[in-house]
């Protein structure tokens, strides 16, 4: 069986989730602490969810918002250590939930360890100096990665989310994946890609998925706009996508706005019906599943509305998201009983600009699912043998 048959994912930034200082001037401000255990008061709410998988975000030791790494054989110490990281994860796998973790190795924090002649090039990334590319031309390059990730996947890591694969040549993945597989065959690698031939890609570097950048923003472009040609047309282009490799969904992660920003509650509400129902492997950003709002800005600490601290505990929750919740929950139960919905095709019902109907179809007779938007009512339902077996907002 592998990884991606059954697999849900919730998508946490971790040193956001905890409240972790995230840009600290000096030493003394790095809030050095213990701080796993918030996120496992959450893994029994992530369980009841129905995710089967916790995304995490950077967890090495970085200088700021953990995507300049300074060492990737340590923790971050605003999370805790080495050892709470582990415990983390037989915490995670007593409740059945796996883990992957994101690998930053498309650049290093400027200064670091990694900033060495052997390891990066002249450039620095998207024109940040405190950036430095790694040279992924480099057989130095390709052990470090190599390691990097054995190491961890030796302490329980189930995969990796590969941060900026699109700046990266897919040639470097060939090298690194198969010695990784050769020890751990069930590793799972999904690379983080805005653009490109994502199924190009996949076949070129031997990754397991990419991230659907596509559908997510034909989902709330459509919604937003009122224009579900748009989703119709980019539904028709995942199934081609469908057919190489299994990608990534999702409607919200760490980069991007809100979904219940940019499309308002009832909006969010049918962007997840149709990240819950169409095939691939789907990711839900935290906080989503409560109609969490933030934006992302481009200045210095322009992140930090898309990754915010959650409460020390799930009772704490605003009850302002429980409508979202259970709905979510709901979809997520849908999903769990049809694992099939993975490797479905799409095939439109009916469409116009304001609603969309479209059945997912398995390999068998019996496996078929519709769903039912409309964005001028804020409705969504999903029917299976004529049966409204999900309907929102009579959730």
């Amino acid at each position: 069986m592998s990884f991606s048959d059954h697999a849900i994912l919730w998508h946490v930034y971790p040193l956001g989730f905890v409240g972790a200082p995230i840009r600290p001037e000096s030493p003394e401000d790095r809030g050095v602490g213990h701080r796993w255990g918030h996120l496992v008061a959450f893994l029994d709410y992530a369980q009841q969810l129905g995710t089967n998988v916790i995304q995490l975000g950077p967890i090495f030791q970085s200088a700021s918002h953990g995507y300049d790494t300074l060492d990737f054989f340590a923790i971050d110490d605003r999370l805790g250590d080495e050892a709470d990281f582990v415990e983390f994860i037989a915490e995670c796998e007593s409740r059945g939930l796996k883990v992957i973790v994101d690998g930053v190795f498309n650049h290093v924090a400027a200064g670091s360890q990694y900033d060495t002649a052997p390891l990066v090039s002249d450039t620095v990334f998207e024109g940040h100096g405190s950036l430095r590319e790694l040279d992924h031309s480099r057989a130095e390059v390709v052990d470090l990665v190599v390691e990097v990730m054995s190491y961890w996947c030796e302490r329980g890591v189930a995969g990796w989310r590969l941060d900026a694969a699109y700046a990266m040549p897919p040639e470097f993945w060939a090298q690194v994946v198969p010695r990784v597989r050769e020890r751990f065959p069930q590793a799972w690698f999904v690379g983080e890609m805005i653009h490109g031939d994502y199924a190009d890609y996949v076949q070129r570097s031997g990754l397991d998925s990419v991230t659907q950048y596509e559908l997510w923003k034909a989902v709330w472009s459509s919604i937003k706009d009122r224009n579900f040609f748009e989703l119709e047309w980019s539904l028709r282009r995942h199934n081609e996508f469908c057919a190489v490799f299994r990608p990534m969904t999702f409607v919200g992660n760490h980069d991007v706005n809100r979904i219940a920003t940019t499309v308002g509650a009832d909006g969010a509400a049918l962007a997840h019906a149709v990240l819950l129902t169409v095939p691939g492997v789907p990711e839900l950003y935290y906080g989503d599943e409560q109609g969490f709002t933030g934006t992302k800005f481009e200045r210095v600490g322009g992140d930090d509305e898309v990754r915010p601290s959650f409460p020390q505990s799930p009772s704490q929750f605003s009850p302002l998201g429980e409508k979202m919740h259970r709905w979510v929950q709901l979809l997520i139960s849908v999903r769990r009983r049809h694992p099939w919905l993975v490797d479905a095709r799409v095939e439109t019902l009916e469409v116009t600009n304001e609603q969309l109907g479209y059945a997912v179809i398995g390999a068998e007779d019996s496996q078929r699912v519709e769903v039912w938007l409309d964005v001028a009512a804020g409705s969504a339902r999903v029917v299976e043998s004529g049966q409204v077996v999900a309907e929102y907002p009579h959730c």
